[in-house]
C-alpha cells in the first residue's frame, strides 16, 4: 500500500528570517504524511538549489549561505515519492537581509538663527536596513520621540528658538534591527543670526545725498566759473 505524500512544510531551523550578510542558515523540508523514500528539491525563484533523498520521513536539512541581496527569497521546497504526479510543494519562504546603518547625518537649511525663530532639523542614514528608528537630542537630553523611518528619508523636527540654551548642541540617534548598531550623528550648533542696526540704512540713505550732491556741485562748476571767467576779460 502506497500513500501519496502531503504538503511539505518549509521553515528555518533557527526561527528566524532575519539574516546578516554572510550568515550560514538552514532549511528544514517535511512531509508529514506518505510512503518514502521521498525526494526533496530545494527551489530559488523557480531554480533549482539542490535535491536530496530521505529513506523515511524525517526532514531534509538544507544549508545555505547568505551572501548577498540575491540570496534572501523566494525559497519552496518540493517532495516527491515514487506515486506522486509533479511532486507536492511546500509554502514559501523570504529572508529578510538585516544590514548595519551608516553614521547618519545632522543637518539644518540653516546655519544662524535669532531668538522668536522657528527653525528645523533632519537626520538620515544613507545605509542599513529599514525601518530606521531615530531619536534627537540636545546635549544630553531626548527632545523628540522614537521616529521609525519606514522609507529612506530624513526624520525631522521643528524647534523654536527660544533661549541662547536652543542654540545647541544638538545629536540625533539611528538605530534599526541590526544588534548592537546604534550610532550617533555629528554635533550640531545654530549661530546668532547679527542683528541689522536701524541707523545703518539712514547712515547710508545719508551716504547716498551727500554723494548726489557733490556729484551735482562738481558737474555744475563749468556752468558758473567759466562764464564768469570770460565777462572779466
Amino acid at each position: 500500500f502506497l500513500e501519496m505524500l502531503s504538503n511539505p512544510r518549509l521553515v528555518p531551523v533557527e526561527g528566524t528570517l532575519n539574516v546578516v550578510r554572510n550568515q550560514n542558515v538552514t532549511l528544514a523540508c517535511h512531509s508529514d504524511s506518505g510512503s518514502p523514500p521521498v525526494r526533496y528539491t530545494l527551489f530559488k525563484h523557480s531554480q533549482k538549489v539542490s535535491t536530496l533523498n530521505r529513506p523515511d520521513l524525517t526532514p531534509s536539512l538544507f544549508n545555505l549561505t547568505i551572501n548577498s541581496a540575491n540570496d534572501v527569497g523566494e525559497y519552496k521546497c518540493k517532495a516527491e515519492n515514487n506515486i506522486s504526479s509533479g511532486g507536492k510543494y511546500s509554502n514559501s519562504l523570504n529572508f529578510t537581509l538585516i544590514e548595519p546603518i551608516s553614521k547618519p547625518m545632522l543637518s539644518s537649511p540653516t546655519s544662524q538663527a535669532k531668538k522668536g525663530q522657528n527653525v528645523t532639523l533632519s537626520c538620515l542614514s544613507k545605509n542599513g536596513s529599514l525601518p530606521i528608528t531615530y531619536i534627537f537630542f540636545r546635549g544630553r537630553q531626548s527632545i523628540s520621540p522614537p521616529v521609525k523611518m519606514q522609507k529612506r528619508e530624513a526624520a525631522v523636527i521643528f524647534l523654536f528658538i527660544n533661549s541662547s540654551s536652543d542654540f545647541g548642541p544638538y545629536k540625533c540617534r539611528a538605530e534599526n534591527s541590526f544588534r548592537n548598531n546604534t550610532r550617533y550623528s555629528n554635533s550640531f550648533n545654530f549661530t546668532l543670526a547679527e542683528e541689522r542696526s536701524h541707523s545703518q540704512p539712514l547712515i547710508i540713505s545719508l551716504g547716498l545725498i551727500l554723494l548726489l550732491f557733490v556729484i551735482g556741485f562738481a558737474l555744475a562748476i563749468p556752468f558758473f566759473i567759466i562764464p564768469s571767467y570770460k565777462a572779466s576779460e
